[in-house]
């Protein structure tokens, strides 16, 4: 288990760092969150209604776990310990202000190669040209680091100039050292990325860490006036 030490300093003009974005995150995955759409045809996305926010990242990395630790809700998000499972791209509705997209996960899977292929391609032609897309969370298991197809789609998010974070899962399963040796050699990597936001987020979606700060700056990334 991280101890606080090994977590990185909060940058002061974060809305991680400012009470009133962390409650407007708060208040914003209190509301409802309702799922809408899920589809693995490019042709049945749904309109571009609200900015989106999207979840990205290797097999198994913990997305849909996140996106169910985020909105308070153990089931919203599908979640197996087989990698894989999530073969669509999955639309939530969060507050009426904002669509939370959980998409495939890239690299190992069971599944046959052609349906790799496929759900491949559309998850890299929605990332490429979704207008709607206001960022794109890039998931990295804090126990294995930056892998090449995560620095793939990190280049490719670079040259479609499509704005994406770094966040990293499971931290409760890295030990402390380890992971501010992550953290250092993740955070120098990203200084290689146009696209990439420079702030790093840790969380722990079983231990509730760092959520309140991901809320806050999602929360930020939309209208939130009415909070």
């Amino acid at each position: 288990m991280p101890d606080d030490t090994s977590l990185p300093p909060v940058d002061p003009d974060s809305p991680a760092s400012d009470p009133a974005a962390i409650e407007r995150g708060r208040l914003m995955f209190a509301g409802p969150c309702e799922f809408i759409a899920g589809t693995n045809n490019l042709g049945a996305l749904p309109d571009m209604a609200l900015p989106e926010i999207a979840f990205a990242g290797r097999s198994n990395v913990g997305k849909s776990s996140l996106v169910n630790a985020l909105t308070g809700r153990k089931t919203l998000a599908r979640t197996s310990q087989t990698p894989g499972r999530t073969q669509q791209i999955n639309f939530f509705d969060l507050s009426k202000v904002l669509y939370l997209v959980d998409l495939p996960g890239y690299g190992y899977a069971k599944a046959s190669k052609t349906a790799i292929r496929n759900w491949t391609h559309l998850v890299d032609t929605y990332l490429k040209g979704r207008a709607s897309l206001a960022r794109v969370i890039v998931l990295i298991d804090s126990r294995h680091g930056l892998k090449d197809k995560d620095r793939d789609v990190m280049t490719m998010l670079d040259v479609n100039a499509v704005p994406y974070q770094v966040v990293l899962t499971k931290i409760d399963k890295t030990p402390g050292q380890e992971l501010k040796k992550r953290l250092a050699e993740t955070q120098g990597e990203l200084r290689k990325h146009v696209a990439a936001h420079p702030e790093i987020i840790a969380t722990s979606s079983e231990k509730a860490i760092g959520i309140e700060a991901l809320r806050a700056h999602i929360a930020s990334l939309s209208d939130t006036t009415h909070f």
